[in-house]
């Protein structure tokens, strides 16, 4: 159990650091334009994340 949990957070910690290896400046305007939304906008953006993540996880089970 733990060796899945541990593999599941080194694969978010490669993909996250895929974007600013690539492209530095792309994301740094990236996050500049995530700083100028209001706050359900990300909220709402990141359940849509949490729920397609849920059910990825489900259909690859």
């Amino acid at each position: 159990m733990i060796t899945e949990i541990l593999t599941a957070v080194a694969l978010v910690l490669v993909l996250e650091g895929l974007m600013p290896f690539i492209s530095p400046a792309t994301f740094r305007r990236y996050l500049q334009q995530l700083l100028g939304m209001p706050d359900q906008v990300l909220r709402n953006v990141a359940l849509g994340m949490m729920v397609a993540g849920a059910l990825l996880l489900y259909v690859v089970r």
